[in-house]
């Protein structure tokens, strides 16, 4: 049975880039790499949530992406 070690994490804020001549709606990502992986989802929301009024777009989501190393 195969196992997966998380190696890194990344925070990712969704920012409301305004809309496009189509009508379309465009999105800015702010990342921010090298997040313990042990950090609670929690933790990770109150974070995004205190870099939110920092930043110059509106928030939209807020995203985690985990990178996984699978082995036997």
């Amino acid at each position: 049975m195969a196992t997966a070690d998380v190696l890194n994490s990344t925070l990712i804020l969704l920012l409301d880039g305004g809309m496009d001549e189509k009508g379309k709606q465009i999105y800015k990502r702010k990342s921010f790499r090298n997040i313990k992986p042990s950090a609670s989802q929690d933790a990770l929301y109150a974070i995004a949530q205190a870099l939110a009024p920092l930043q110059t777009l509106p928030l939209i989501d807020i995203e985690r992406t985990d990178v996984s190393q699978l082995h036997e």
